[in-house]
């Protein structure tokens, strides 16, 4: 008589379930086809090692092959023996290939935010050398709300409190899978302690000098004493409706730009009436949208409302001269050209 099977670990089916759930999405989107591979940003932490596991388990499952991709940022004495240990941790989970790749972090927004461009560069070169079209990060549903926390606090308005999608396609590299964002972050932790995997601490998410560390460490459990449990799990929610309403407003503002766009040789104009006679939500995503297809320059909320008053509050004020471009008035056109 054959013994039963052992009972699957609640925490490593989880973690499964949600990357097979976003490998599924991937596929039916054409984000990726058979045979293609899927990498893993490996850290060596619990969340992306509870995703490398996840990952290397069902990738074949679904025709994909699935490698990982660990940066050294080089900040920490020690660092390339972390980030040798978790190639290592790759190739026994049975991910090919493994690049490790050592970068140079600048200063440029601040320590977390320099690393982070870093560690996507040199993820995004290590994905057009494999050919890879999707990497997979290993964020959790703590993390997006501490995104939305931290959003908030700065009045980063609407694109910042949508947080992060769970499947991210981009014109500038490979598509971005965060299949954990419903999983909370101990979650990760039982499922590699179940799986017999060690993962490495990072003695920089304890510290304080950085404000995530304090949202996490602080601001959170103080947020779930004094209003009661499932904060995280709210501020999730609202990231999921906010990203919804935007990308309906995105795509309203897509379908318009058409008729109230023109181009010519000096830039691009647009219809100051057409403009007008919309809310103030699309109005200013026509502006970002015109400029940034045109010129591709990214303006702040700062820079878009004032383009915008050459349309609400104009009154023969001259040009405005933003990084790059030219905003000005003529009669009923809102004109851009280069700066």
């Amino acid at each position: 008589m054959n013994s039963p099977r052992p009972r699957l670990d609640p925490a490593v089916a989880a973690t499964r379930l949600a990357v097979r759930t976003l490998l599924a999405e991937a596929l039916d989107t054409r984000v990726v086809r058979p045979g293609d591979l899927v990498l893993v940003a490996l850290s060596g932490g619990p969340d992306s090692l509870a995703l490398a596991a996840a990952t290397a388990f069902e990738a074949t499952k679904q025709d994909l092959r699935a490698g990982a991709v660990v940066v050294d940022h080089a900040l920490q004495a020690g660092s390339e023996a972390v980030a040798a240990r978790a190639s290592r941790q790759a190739e026994q989970l049975g991910l090919a290939p493994v690049a490790v790749r050592r970068v140079a972090v600048g200063s440029d927004g601040g320590p977390e935010a320099a690393a982070r461009e870093a560690r996507h560069a040199s993820i995004a070169t290590v994905a057009a050398e494999t050919g890879s079209p999707l990497v997979l990060f290993g964020h959790t549903l703590d993390d997006q709300a501490e995104t939305v926390l931290l959003g908030l606090a700065r009045g980063s308005g609407p694109d910042a409190l949508s947080g992060m999608a769970a499947l991210a396609v981009r014109t500038d590299g490979p598509a971005y899978g965060r299949p954990l964002l419903g999983l909370r972050r101990h979650v990760t932790r039982q499922a590699c302690a179940a799986a017999g995997l060690a993962p490495w601490d990072d003695p920089q998410n304890d510290d304080p000098a950085f404000a995530r560390v304090r949202v996490r460490t602080s601001l959170m459990p103080a947020l779930e004493r004094e209003l009661g449990p499932g904060v995280p799990e709210a501020l999730a929610r609202t990231a999921d409706q906010l990203r919804e309403d935007s990308a309906a407003l995105d795509h309203f503002a897509e379908e318009m730009a058409e008729d109230l766009a023109e181009h010519s040789e000096a830039g691009i104009s647009l219809s100051v009436r057409e403009l007008a006679a919309n809310p103030p939500a699309l109005r200013q995503r026509l502006v970002r949208l015109a400029v940034e297809s045109e010129f591709g320059v990214t303006l702040s909320r700062v820079q878009t409302l004032e383009v915008c008053r050459l349309v609400t509050d104009w009154s023969g004020q001259g040009p405005i001269d933003l990084p790059g471009v030219r905003a000005s008035r003529s009669g009923d056109r809102l004109a851009f050209s280069a700066g």
